[in-house]
């Protein structure tokens, strides 16, 4: 598998999780905060939030290319929403892992079809790419 990146982008975080993250453009910059679950105190986003926001955005995106490449797929609704949630903890092996629900709504579009488009989503989505078969992922239209 080859890609050409299109896009690229970089950011430099400092402190870990109770510092600062910013893109080496300036366009975005957000202070860290552990949350307080893992022992922090709130003060400030964490890395989870962050890549969920990143994934459910990501994944809104691919449902929109998929519909718009395959007319056989329904329209996405200007109220279509994709809630991810992202889990932290240990693994039973080593280390942490993460895990990711996506909960997609897709008001007025009947449910075999909505289906049929977050499964076309999943495999364009570069972010599903990236986690599957690391990451448990469960999918699950509203």
């Amino acid at each position: 598998m080859s890609i050409n990146p299109l896009y690229k982008t970089s950011a430099t975080a400092t402190g870990g999780r109770d510092g600062k993250a910013r893109t080496d453009d300036g366009a975005f910059e957000v202070t860290l905060g552990t949350p307080k679950e893992l022992g922090g105190n709130d003060q400030g986003n964490n890395p989870e939030q962050l890549f969920a926001s990143g994934y459910a955005a990501c994944f809104l995106g691919a449902m929109k290319f998929a519909a718009s490449q395959d007319k056989a797929l329904p329209r996405v609704p200007a109220d279509a929403t994709v809630n991810a949630t992202v889990g932290l903890g240990p693994r039973s092996d080593k280390g942490f892992g993460l895990t990711v629900e996506l909960l997609v709504t897709l008001p007025g579009v009947e449910r075999e079809a909505a289906e049929a488009l977050v499964a076309e989503a999943d495999t364009i989505c570069p972010y599903s790419h990236a986690v599957r078969g690391n990451i448990s992922v469960t999918l699950a239209v509203a």
